[in-house]
């Protein structure tokens, strides 16, 4: 059916569009069928479609500003509008969780419908639910992972080009922008890309968003590279792995990490970037994503995948039963940041874990000798050529840590007895920092006095809770209050 565009300017993050009532009885349409969309050009967009009555015309079709740019749409411009048959990935999908193996093909297949909106984010949620619950062999998860860089773009560099990713769910943690200033200042190549949170309080790219843009083309990227030779950015609008960005959506919403899954996201945007040197962070322990023994699991299979695509690569386990620093959220976080750079009363932890992860990183690419990588990093911290690396970096991609946002409101958890800290649970204050706010509201977190094994006296404070809204803060209060035992463990 030839439609006529009504321009609405409207965004949806995704491709949608709204057709009058009486078009819809006409083409048997419903609320959520999917629609091809062809301009004039021949060119194809398939959308996902909404139903109104009385604003449009029973000739007009309403498109997201997504499928305008895509398809260089004008309005009043008319377009070819076809329903669109159930896709044979659905099959697939239902196949892989009955428990049964996706060949190659098969794989191309699903994540080609998911790159082309073939599929309704709950058919892509019903995906991840399968891997999740029946795993992928590696076989699998190799064609995953190469499904996921051929859906995307690459970055060419030139030079010896290295990463690190940690799999998260540790509260704090952030040990990325310090490792990228430390090694940056050597003359390695780091074209760091990072995602925003999924279950913690805060990701790499939520936290230097609160000093720099994040956002960037590939073309800006490469130029602010040659500055500074690295870049802390946010890979969400790279279209480096667009797959992946929209199945990472899906997980955060639905809670769910599939390891399968984790391996392909991580190595796919390592490999789009053309990194050869990568260290792999894998925090284990109690209430960390994984225990010991999955952790050895998981290092195995990252060790087999960077075989199979031919990469250097490490992988460390490292403790992550506690919160690591002592802001959990991006303005708090960054404030531990600066003050490791700065040398500023740091937080050890934080600083300790991102100098031994820096050393390996050294020793990994010929930058320091075996054994010599904790020395080299530290004279980079103590000298000043981290931070100013780091302020290199920050300007380049047009930012300033002058200004960081400040909480409207606070709350401070107070010790009812003295006492010893035996436990801090990454998952609730994670959980907790989220329902003040976290990662949206940037200045809204918790802010930690006393860690594990400190004593704390009655009437010391033990927590700063921060949030932007009262009403934020009374939901946080409540939260901890109901599950204060489970928050902290008290010897």
């Amino acid at each position: 059916m030839k439609l006529k565009i009504k321009r609405l300017k409207f965004l949806a993050g995704r491709p949608v569009s709204m057709i009058n009532q009486n078009t819809a009885k006409k083409m048997s349409l419903h609320v959520g069928d999917k629609i091809s969309i062809k301009n004039k050009k021949g060119k194809r967009l398939i959308s996902i479609i909404d139903i109104i009555s009385g604003f449009l015309k029973e000739e007009e079709i309403a498109i997201s500003e997504e499928i305008r740019k895509i398809l260089n749409l004008k309005n009043r411009e008319y377009v070819d509008v076809k329903i669109l048959e159930p896709p044979h990935s659905m099959i697939l999908i239902k196949k892989k969780f009955g428990g049964g193996r996706l060949n190659k093909k098969e794989i191309y297949e699903i994540i080609e419908d998911i790159k082309n909106n073939a599929l309704a984010e709950i058919e892509i949620a019903f995906f991840v639910s399968a891997i999740c619950n029946n795993s992928m062999s590696l076989k699998e998860t190799k064609n995953l992972t190469k499904a996921i860089i051929r859906s995307g773009k690459r970055i060419k560099l030139k030079g010896k080009i290295a990463d690190k990713h940690c799999i998260g769910g540790i509260a704090g943690n952030r040990t990325t922008p310090l490792i990228v200033s430390i090694c940056a200042s050597t003359g390695l190549i780091i074209p760091k890309t990072s995602s925003r949170a999924i279950t913690s309080a805060a990701g790499t790219a939520d936290v230097i968003e609160t000093v720099s843009r994040v956002d960037f083309s590939i073309k800006e990227i490469k130029k602010i590279i040659k500055k500074t030779k690295a870049c802390l950015v946010w890979g969400g609008t790279l279209g480096l792995a667009p797959v992946d960005d929209k199945i990472l959506k899906i997980e955060r919403i639905a809670n769910l990490d599939s390891t399968a899954q984790l391996l392909a996201s991580i190595l796919s945007k390592k490999i789009a970037v053309g990194s050869k040197y990568v260290l792999i962070d894998i925090p284990y322990g109690k209430s960390a994503k994984v225990t010991k023994v999955q952790a050895e699991k998981l290092r195995l299979k990252f060790l087999k995948l960077g075989k199979a695509f031919n990469l250097k690569l490490t992988v460390i386990l490292t403790n992550g039963s506690e919160p690591i620093g002592n802001g959990i959220g991006p303005v708090l976080e960054m404030k531990d940041i600066l003050k490791v750079l700065k040398r500023d009363h740091p937080p050890k932890d934080l600083e300790d874990k991102s100098l031994f992860l820096s050393a390996k990183l050294l020793e990994l690419c010929g930058k320091s000798k075996k054994g010599k990588g904790i020395e080299h990093a530290r004279k980079i911290l103590d000298s000043g050529q981290a931070f100013m690396k780091f302020k290199e970096i920050i300007k380049a991609q047009e930012g300033t840590i002058k200004k960081l946002q400040k909480p409207k409101i606070n709350y401070n958890i107070i010790s009812e007895k003295n006492k010893k800290i035996k436990h801090i649970d990454n998952k609730m204050i994670n959980n907790l920092a989220r329902i003040l706010g976290c990662p949206e509201d940037k200045a809204a977190g918790i802010y930690i006095h006393k860690k594990k094994n400190n004593f704390v006296k009655k009437g010391e404070k033990i927590f700063t809770l921060y949030a932007l809204s009262n009403e934020k803060l009374n939901h946080a209060k409540i939260f901890y209050k109901k599950n204060q035992a489970e928050i902290i463990e008290f010897r």
